[in-house]
């Protein structure tokens, strides 16, 4: 398949990489220093799950020059989506699948505003990966996976395509018949997983080992999981619970996105996370208050590290 990913960075870049390495005809659109180190030396991923390797893919950052796709991989982050989507339509042919594995909830129907919607699927990425220098991934997570489906619900001759190329390049792909539930169910989890990461400054290992940050995970995570389902989300009534099972689970030394950002003094996507939690919240009569002083811990730091006058 010919497989564009727009936005190259850690998740872009993880996912793309294992595309290009299985064979498909994978062109990354970049931009500066990282699109110029990938052009020159080619993409590195360094994973001890997966194993370091390192593919000679293309990458531009003009779409025009690359033309209709069988499939866009959307990765960028959600503040840039209408940026990038306007950007991208160069990439889109009557046969394109854009496939968006962003944080949030909405992805899907912000790029259909400015593409053909009906190009647009939904989509749901778990990854911890950053970009460690330019042109080399870093990839931090074992429960690395895809889950995607059509937004209306139900199967598809193009998404049943699409799942055995992704899983033939190793990625835990799963067709999901209502994907509606799977954006929920990441919501659910990332608000308060990268949401305390990054109000904290702590990985999992201290926030599991001290019991009022353990609460306070739950407490964000059963906040999340009343909005989702006063949105009339069918989420599985364990979803809490699913969520504390991968929390306990997971490596002492894993933090979030929005840490990763806030560190770097880049734009964070607290907006996109904890802020919309709180706004559907509000929306829907359903109290979020630790969602709330997250999203307003974090909100100087939106745009990236906030002046000290």
């Amino acid at each position: 398949m010919r497989i564009a990913v727009v936005g190259a960075g850690g998740t872009g870049g993880f996912f793309g990489g294992l595309l290009a390495r299985a064979g498909e005809d994978v062109t990354f659109i970049a931009r500066g220093s990282h699109l110029g180190a990938i052009q020159d030396r080619g993409l590195t991923v360094k994973s001890r799950f997966v194993g370091d390797f390192t593919v000679k893919a293309r990458a531009t950052d003009d779409p025009v020059e690359v033309g209709p796709v069988d499939v866009v991989l959307f990765c960028v982050k959600a503040y840039d989506t209408e940026t990038a989507a306007a950007r991208m339509r160069p990439l889109v042919g009557p046969g394109t699948v854009v496939l968006p594995v962003q944080n949030g909830i909405d992805s899907a129907e912000r790029i259909g505003r400015l593409v053909t919607p009906d190009a647009v699927i939904g989509g749901v990425a778990v990854v911890s990966a950053v970009i460690e220098t330019p042109g080399v991934i870093d990839h931090r997570s074992v429960a690395s996976r895809i889950q995607f489906g059509e937004l209306a619900g139900g199967t598809s001759p193009r998404t049943e395509r699409l799942l055995p190329v992704l899983r033939q390049a190793g990625i835990k792909a799963e067709l999901r018949v209502d994907i509606r539930v799977a954006l929920w169910e990441k919501f659910v989890q990332i608000c308060a997983f990268s949401g305390l990461t990054a109000l904290t400054r702590l990985p999992l290992g201290p926030l599991r080992s001290c019991p009022e940050t353990h609460e306070l995970f739950r407490g964000t995570l059963q906040e999340v999981d009343a909005v989702g389902r006063a949105e009339g989300v069918a989420l599985p009534a364990d979803t809490v619970e699913a969520a504390m099972a991968l929390f306990a689970s997971g490596p002492p030394d894993l933090r979030g996105s929005l840490y990763y950002d806030l560190a770097a003094g880049r734009r964070l996507e607290v907006d996109t996370l904890n802020g919309t939690a709180v706004r559907l919240g509000r929306a829907r009569g359903v109290p979020t208050p630790l969602n709330f002083a997250i999203y307003a811990a974090l909100k100087p730091y939106a745009a990236g590290a906030p002046a000290s006058s």
